[in-house]
């Protein structure tokens, strides 16, 4: 199997304006992005942009970028379209632009997922909650999963219900996902679902429609970029421990 590395990079965001572009220790955080994320397995890597100046960067450290439409409506769209353009790979990696501090373990767990299990239609990741604070957060998305490490559901709520308190049993998801490329174009092409509209979370859409989705346990806990104190707290963990392109 080919595996393709897909970073959907948009330069508006209600947040944090131009964010792909934020400086953080000289580079820019598409370039740290990308970057380290051609450290993993992965076969080839691209950005996917709607916005000529985050293009223009891409292009200026050495990556390579594709120009996409306007108006899609979310990432899986922009990655659908970029299927259509690259039709000779048979997974795509879908990396988020806005973490920067990305390893290469977590993505290299997605490809081994899907070289063990050929079948496979689509995986992400979790890790465990260890405080109460990010167990009740409503942005920090929970996951719950079967036996064999399947998806069960996906909520901004406190997921197991606590009737016995036990913080050993919730898990966040970490927005990283693989896809088998014929899977994501249909995938992207059906209709909103009730719970994804209510919870406003797009990979609910899957499970309404009776697929599966492996969720893999990663011991890293990442910082993504929604802020400018987010912005900021990465600037200072990379200078605290040195970290490098």
């Amino acid at each position: 199997m080919k595996f393709l590395g897909v970073i959907p990079a948009r330069y508006g965001s209600s947040r944090l304006e131009g964010k792909p572009l934020k400086d953080i220790c000289g580079h820019t955080m598409i370039e740290w992005v990308y970057k380290r994320v051609k450290n993993s397995d992965l076969d080839d890597v691209v950005v996917a942009t709607d916005d000529k100046r985050i293009y223009d960067e891409v292009v200026k450290f050495g990556g390579k970028a594709v120009m996409t439409r306007e108006d899609h409506p979310n990432g899986t769209s922009r990655i659908a379209e970029v299927c259509e353009k690259i039709t000779d790979v048979d997974v795509i990696i879908n990396i988020q632009g806005d973490e920067p501090l990305i390893e290469k373990d977590m993505i290299n767990s997605l490809i081994d997922a899907f070289k063990k299990e050929p079948q496979l239609e689509m995986g992400t990741l979790k890790f465990k909650l260890d405080n109460q604070e990010d167990i009740e957060n409503p942005n920090s998305v929970k996951v719950i999963t079967d036996k064999n490490d399947y998806a069960i559901y996906f909520s901004r709520s406190v997921i197991p219900y606590p009737r016995n308190k036990n913080k050993d049993i919730y898990y966040k998801h970490v927005g990283i996902y693989g896809y088998k490329r014929e899977f994501v174009m249909e995938y992207s092409q059906w209709e909103q679902t009730s719970l994804e509209i209510s919870e406003s979370l797009e990979q609910l859409r899957v499970l309404e429609n009776g697929h599966k989705i492996k969720v893999l346990e990663t011991q890293y806990k990442i910082i993504g970029v929604d802020t400018v104190e987010e912005l900021e707290r990465v600037r200072q963990y990379i200078k605290a421990n040195n970290i490098t392109l």
